[in-house]
């Protein structure tokens, strides 16, 4: 198998406000959000970060995303540097987060044609890029209708189309169906699926353990910041539930029971 990302060690901290040191009970100023943590994913794979709220998978993304920087270790984009070449990683990947907020005043067929040329891709091929989702995603009909004016699943698969406008290789999607009605959440798991069975290598990020078992290859399980386990899904269940296997290794990595 092909190594197309490659975590190295990454770790981010981020100061804590008074405020939050009270909400959070602790007198400590700074926050490990991730700390030390590797993994590889393969070409043409759907890898699943599995972890609690908070438990650093978002800030896991956004670092690979180039949307923060680590303070330690580095990702390799198809062999390219986020810490040294940035801007070269952005044309590689695709990132969808729900932290995404598309300005409500403008219209899909604005949105894409903006985010297009921010890629440089041609006038024709984008054109064809954005019939081709849009009929897929039912948005042709919405093409005009400001953002402001649709539903939540539809402004969902406006931004999934917006994200993957350039046709990357690697897709990033932190908690693709959170919110999502179940049909348009079997919407974007499906495309998730098709993507793969075009060579795309997808990372996604979900507290949800059924959608980990439903279309990744390979899981990461992220406990406060650090990987407890990386491995074939097939591996990590056995004969059991992937629910079951997390809380085991929840407990005996926070000294809890669960």
């Amino acid at each position: 198998m092909e190594e197309i990302l490659v975590v190295k060690g990454l770790k981010k901290t981020f100061k804590i406000s008074a405020k939050q040191q009270k909400l959070e009970k602790t007198k400590e100023k700074i926050k490990v959000a991730v700390n030390n943590l590797s993994f590889v994913a393969y070409r043409g794979e759907i890898y699943g970060l599995l972890g609690s709220n908070g438990a650093g998978k978002t800030t896991t993304l956004r670092m690979i995303a180039t949307l923060i920087s680590p303070d330690a270790g580095d990702v390799l984009v198809d062999g390219v540097s986020v810490v040294s070449e940035p801007n070269q990683v952005r044309s590689k990947i695709g990132f969808l987060t729900s932290e995404l907020k598309l300005e409500e005043f403008f219209t899909p067929n604005y949105l894409f044609d903006f985010f297009a040329q921010l890629h440089g891709m041609e006038k024709a091929v984008a054109e064809q890029r954005k019939r081709e989702l849009f009929d897929k995603f039912g948005i042709s009909g919405f093409a005009e209708v400001k953002v402001a004016d649709m539903s939540t699943g539809m402004k969902q698969k406006v931004s999934l189309v917006i994200s993957i406008v350039h046709n990357p290789d690697i897709i990033i999607f932190d908690e693709p169906t959170n919110g999502l009605d179940v049909l348009t959440a079997k919407v974007v798991t499906d495309f998730l699926l098709e993507l793969k069975s075009q060579g795309k290598t997808i990372i996604v990020s979900t507290h949800i353990f059924s959608l980990i078992e439903k279309i990744c290859d390979r899981v990461g399980i992220i406990i406060n910041g650090t990987m407890a386990l990386s491995e074939e899904l097939s591996k990590v269940t056995g004969d059991r539930s992937l629910e079951d296997v997390f809380f085991d290794i929840y407990a005996e990595r926070a000294g809890v029971a669960v």
